[in-house]
Parts: structure tokens; sequence; C-alpha cells
């Protein structure tokens, strides 16, 4: 009986993110992620069932490091607008980033969707996490006075969610980050 080579799954699920973020689900072969990660296809499978298995562990890993990274960036600003301005920069950065490689997230959603529903649990799930983190943000915003009474803060969040989808489609095809960031400005304006 073969046996399986032992690896660090972490590493080469945080690897084989990378992969699937430059070249997307489809153009990405097994053949591709084994030689990537430096493993055999027997311990791929092992691992992880298949390529789709893969897959779905790194957009979970975008969902609990990068995702939530830029959720955190959230609570270090004491003003909503620049707590805002802060995270759609910053997302801009990320995906104007190598020729513009967009988001995982929503590439995902524009290669896998509508078919596939795991992806589109997961990303619905990071979605509704920003819309909550947003919504907190814009809450606190408007009992401090900075925000007018009349802005629903989910609304509003849902709002900046959706821009913020807009805007890293965009990237991909513009990625440049100083054609992209001035819209940050027209978006926040909604909170006047």
């Amino acid at each position: 009986m073969a046996r399986t080579r032992e690896f660090d799954t972490e590493a080469a699920v945080s690897r084989a993110m990378e992969l699937f973020w430059a070249r997307g689900y489809e153009a990405t072969s097994v053949r591709d992620l084994t030689q990537h990660l430096g493993v055999g296809q027997g311990s791929l499978y092992a691992a992880f069932g298949d390529k789709d298995g893969l897959y779905r562990a790194a957009l979970e890993h975008y969902r609990t490091t990068l995702a939530a990274a830029a959720l955190r960036s959230l609570e270090e600003e004491t003003d909503a607008r620049a707590a805002i301005r802060t995270l759609l920069t910053e997302r801009i950065r990320i995906a104007v980033g190598d020729g513009g490689r967009g988001c995982l997230a929503v590439n995902a959603v524009c290669e896998r969707l509508p078919p596939d529903a795991a992806t589109r649990r997961t990303v619905r799930d990071m979605q509704e996490a920003s819309r909550e983190a947003l919504a907190e943000v814009l809450r606190a915003a408007r009992e401090r006075g900075e925000i007018a009474e009349r802005h629903d803060p989910h609304a509003v969040a849902a709002f900046f969610v959706t821009f913020l989808n807009g805007l890293l489609v965009s990237s991909k095809i513009t990625p440049d980050a100083r054609a992209l960031e001035p819209l940050i400005d027209v978006a926040l304006t909604t909170l006047d």
C-alpha cells in the first residue's frame, strides 16, 4: 500500500488560495495544484477529497484571514467615514495587486454561481459578516451624531457591501487604485 505524503495542510490551503485567486477555479488543474503545493495527487485527495474540497478550504481560509482582517480594521477607527474609507481603500489596494486579480470571493461568485451552492453559502456568509460589521459602525456613528438619524444602518451597510463588490469587479478591468479611489468619496456622500 502506498504511503500518503505528510504535509502542512494549512500552508497548502494558503498556497492553493493564492493559485485559485490568480487563475480562478476552472483554469487551475489538479496538476497545477500538486506542482504548486509540492504534494502528490494522492496526498491532495486524502487531505481534501478533491479539487472542489481544496477550493472550499481555500475560500474558507480567505474568509477567516483576509476578510476577517478587513472587518477588524473597522474597529481601529473612531470615525465612521474614516473607518469605511480605510476599509474600501485597503480592499482596492489588494484587488488591484498582481495585475488586477480582484477579490477571491467576488471572483468565486462570478465564476462558480449559480450552480455552486457551497460557494454561494461561503460568500453569502462573508457578505453578511461585512454588512453586520458595517451596520454596527453606522449605528454607533448615528448615535454619536456623525451621520443623520434618517440613515438606516442596515440599508447603508448593504449599499457599501454592494458598492465594494462593484469596485472589486472594476479592479479587474481597471487595476489602478488612483482611478478607483475617487469613487469612495462619491460613495461616502451617502452618509451626508
